[in-house]
């Protein structure tokens, strides 16, 4: 069986002190070009992989960072999951990842934060319970709210600007001649869906419009069902404003499910930008989501509030606009 290398074999094989190939493998440790090129060459040569685990209960450093998320069937999740594994592997700290299974975090969820000593936390799309607020201030542990946020700002959030988003795609949808309009709503009390809606109701109120709701709880299937419900109903929307592009995909195959024609018929906008919203068979017109400055400043304000062992505030909200993207599934009835 073959022996484990170890930092220590590597040291005697170049005759350098072992303290010295550990800083050259520690993120931040001040270490000559020179050496470290030595050393990496030295430790492919024997086969030596540093013991990340090892290190951290040397350094007090694991450079893990915790992420919880939720909502892994919306295609806009794992995405921005990718996303946030390259940027931060770009500043060298490893992905601890924790599914969420209901849309509130309880503290069950996320012991093995505290088990691998994860620096810092990102929480994206669900709630967090007031146990897991004890549990993320008793063990101090900086915390930064991606895509959501608690009206109480205990830590700090980023999020796309949702109520100038709802608001724009109302004043779009009037502009192109629309003025039977109906929302469809994510999940109940989530801030997200609340201020699309918000947005898009004030839009709609300044033309004098009033607004059709139905709930689509952030998903395909519910969407699906909502938008059969106002389809078939005695005075159809001839928009629909779904609160995220999955629920749009739902909307719209449903309308294509009874015979109607999209953007003929009846135009349909959904929210985040999506990939599948590209697709021919959709054409779906979008409000998309700035995500990539969105996960810079996610992870520049935590890894700030790591650096400088910031825990208990001022927190900072940032809201960052998106973008109008206009494909094929909107009508313009003016012209």
């Amino acid at each position: 069986m073959q022996k484990n290398v170890t930092a220590s074999d590597v040291a005697k094989y170049l005759g350098m002190s072992q303290s010295t190939v550990s800083r050259v493998f520690t993120p931040g440790a001040n270490v000559s070009e020179e050496t470290r090129k030595k050393v990496l060459i030295a430790a492919k040569e024997l086969g030596y992989r540093p013991n990340a685990l090892a290190r951290s209960l040397i350094t007090k450093k694991s450079n893990i960072i915790g992420i919880v998320m939720g909502d892994i069937k919306n295609p806009f999740y794992p995405d921005v999951l990718s996303k946030f594994s390259r940027e931060l592997n770009r500043n060298g700290y490893q992905l601890l990842f924790v599914n969420a299974q209901q849309d509130h975090i309880h503290s069950d969820d996320v012991h093995q934060f505290i088990e691998y000593n994860v620096e810092g936390v990102v929480v994206t799309d669900t709630n967090l319970t007031s146990s897991v607020l004890t549990y993320f201030k008793d063990n101090n542990l900086p915390v930064v709210m991606f895509n959501r946020y608690n009206e109480n700002l205990t830590f700090h959030a980023v999020v796309c600007d949702n109520v100038d988003g709802g608001y724009q795609i109302g004043k779009y949808l009037v502009d192109k001649g629309h003025y039977r309009l109906a929302f469809i709503s994510g999940s109940p009390y989530i801030s997200t869906s609340l201020e699309r809606e918000k947005g898009f109701r004030k839009a709609l109120e300044e033309s004098g419009y009033n607004l059709i709701t139905e709930n689509g709880d952030y998903t395909y299937e519910g969407a699906y069902r909502a938008a059969l419900r106002l389809l078939k109903s005695v005075y159809p929307p001839d928009a629909i404003f779904c609160a995220n592009d999955i629920m749009a995909l739902g909307a719209i195959d449903a309308a294509k499910e009874i015979g109607l024609r999209i953007p003929e018929d009846v135009s349909i906008v959904g929210f985040d930008g999506i990939d599948q919203a590209s697709w021919s068979a959709y054409s779906l017109t979008t409000w998309k989501q700035p995500v990539n400055q969105m996960i810079e400043t996610t992870i520049d304000l935590l890894l700030r509030a790591i650096e400088q062992n910031e825990h208990n505030g001022p927190f900072l909200y940032k809201s960052i606009k998106g973008t109008l993207v206009e494909r094929k599934s909107v009508m313009n009835r003016k012209s």
